[in-house]
């Protein structure tokens, strides 16, 4: 008997996925070709709408150690020139400081209490299928085998064999130009500024912690997570680097050619696993289509993009909230029809924008005097309060808007839901702790509740709360398991019009009435 999905591959992007399935009653195999984690840290935090999906679900406490809800950002940076967000009364960008093996841990841990089947040392080889099933070929510790599924989903990042073998084209380029350096390291106490966190180098001047640092020879950063090693790393252009290891002195030379000073540092202090890396060049690629048949790509299998401006998990992991929901209504029959589809709809327009805008901060951190004339006229801009709401619904995600309801809408339809402080019958609650099933939810803030008997047919698929709002709120909202919102309502007393819309709009994601 075919099992319902398979995944391919367990980082972060698969192994929300498996968190997704999960939730709505699907229990997904994820093949992992490692035994254990990677041993490096590809990346250090979570930047953007992320961060509210996962505090959504339960995750951002189990990560934090934290009951309370995340908080946004105060500032943050573009094309390495400073943003300062406090200027926002609805800021949008949230930062969550996590190694990429912590996130992996609380996640892997969640989707085993969820009933996912995690094989490690299990490895996708190949891959047929047709219109009613994938076969899996596997390599697994105790020889080859098959898989039966309904659906495989590729999370096996940019090199994926899954997109490969499905023959889903991955057009982009590929720039060999630069060479980035990275390592953790010891500074000298005294060179760190004890309450901004920013680094004095002798010779050149502080240099602000975490944030990217541009010379007309390169780019530096300073990053120093609490306890651990702080990390370093360089950005240079048109330099050519042999095959050899990297070495701390290759980091001491980049940093004197970059900074025009010399910095001292040690080897990293405690235990590890510490990182020393070269990278060189870069690849920008967005799959053809994110489906093909009855295998689907997330994650880095779909787009490959800069990570300046840590982008990368925010785009993957929300990739993964989008089409659990929908690849799980496919599988339990109530999908109405196209509801799969719209994930590559949804999507792959919110990868071009981030494709977009990691290409033109690069083009913002070149060298060159023509490239210092135009980031002195775009600190200007990121000045005004309107530009820097808009850059900030950029990197964050909170400008996506799925679908604007047509005509008469309510503005805040296709979009992510705010998190507002309810009062129920059980006491005060947030929105986001009443999403943690991940399934379809109506919030009834009308007049007496109004509104539960025009959901009675998918009383099945729907949770329904009545609630009242301590803020200013809609009088009703229908959110999709993604959170974002299906329908919503400014009267407490909603006209016949207003709930047919309600009715249209639950047929039209979670299938007709039962």
């Amino acid at each position: 008997m075919p099992v319902d999905v398979v995944i391919a591959g367990a980082g972060p992007n698969g192994l929300m996925l498996a968190c997704e399935l999960s939730l709505a009653g699907v229990r997904p195999v994820v093949l992992e070709r490692l035994i254990g984690q990677e041993e490096e840290n590809r990346a250090n935090g979570l930047v953007g709408q992320v961060v509210r999906a996962l505090d959504r679900r339960g995750l951002y406490e189990r990560i934090t150690g934290d009951a309370q809800a995340p908080a946004p950002a105060p500032r943050y940076m573009f094309g390495a020139l400073p943003l300062d967000l406090s200027v926002l009364d609805d800021n949008p960008l949230y930062m969550l400081p996590v190694p990429q093996r912590r996130l992996e841990r609380v996640l892997e841990a969640r989707a085993r209490e969820l009933g996912a089947d995690i094989r490690r040392g299990h490895e996708l080889t190949g891959l047929s299928q047709d219109d009613d099933a994938v076969t899996v070929e596997v390599a697994g510790p105790d020889g080859p085998y098959r898989i039966e599924a309904r659906y495989l989903v590729g999370a096996d990042g940019g090199r994926s064999l899954t997109r490969k073998l499905s023959g889903i084209g991955f057009p982009g380029l590929t720039r060999d130009d630069g060479i980035s350096l990275a390592a953790h390291v010891s500074v000298p106490a005294e060179l760190v500024d004890p309450a901004t966190g920013a680094l004095n180098v002798p010779g050149y001047g502080p240099v602000p912690a975490f944030l990217h640092h541009r010379t007309e020879r390169g780019l530096f950063v300073f990053a120093a997570f609490p306890g651990r090693s702080p990390m370093i790393s360089t950005l240079e252009w048109g330099r050519a680097e042999g095959d050899a290891p990297p070495t701390l002195d290759d980091l001491r030379d980049s940093i004197r050619r970059v900074l025009g000073a010399d910095l001292p540092f040690g080897p990293p202090e405690g235990d590890g696993p510490h990182l020393l890396r070269r990278l060189t060049g870069g690849n920008t690629r967005l799959a053809e289509r994110y489906r093909d048949r009855r295998v689907l790509l997330a994650g880095d299998a779909a787009h490959v993009h800069s990570a300046l401006g840590g982008p990368g998990l925010n785009l993957g992991l929300q990739d993964t909230v989008n089409l659990g929901w929908k690849l799980a209504a496919e599988i339990h029959g109530w999908a109405p029809p196209g509801l799969l589809d719209t994930y590559d709809a949804e999507r792959r327009p919110a990868a071009m924008r981030v494709v977009m805008h990691t290409q033109a901060q690069s083009a913002l951190i070149a060298p060159g005097p023509e490239v210092t004339a135009l980031r002195e006229l775009f600190a200007e801009l990121l000045g005004e309060p309107a530009t820097v709401r808009h850059i900030a619904g950029l990197l964050s995600g909170a400008d996506i808007r799925y679908d604007d309801g047509g005509p008469g809408a309510h503005p805040l339809t296709g979009r992510a839901a705010p998190d507002l402080l309810l009062e129920t019958d059980a006491g005060a609650v947030r929105l986001a702790e009443l999403t943690r099933t991940a399934r379809p939810l109506l919030l009834d803030l009308t007049e007496g509740a109004s509104l539960v008997g025009d959901l009675a047919g998918w009383r099945e698929r729907v949770d329904v709360v009545a609630a009242r709002a301590r803020d200013a709120a809609p009088a009703a909202l229908l959110l999709r398991p993604d959170c974002y919102v299906a329908w919503a309502c400014g009267s407490v007393r909603p006209d016949e019009g207003e709930r047919e819309a309600l009715r249209s709009a639950a047929a039209r994601w979670f299938g007709p009435p039962a």
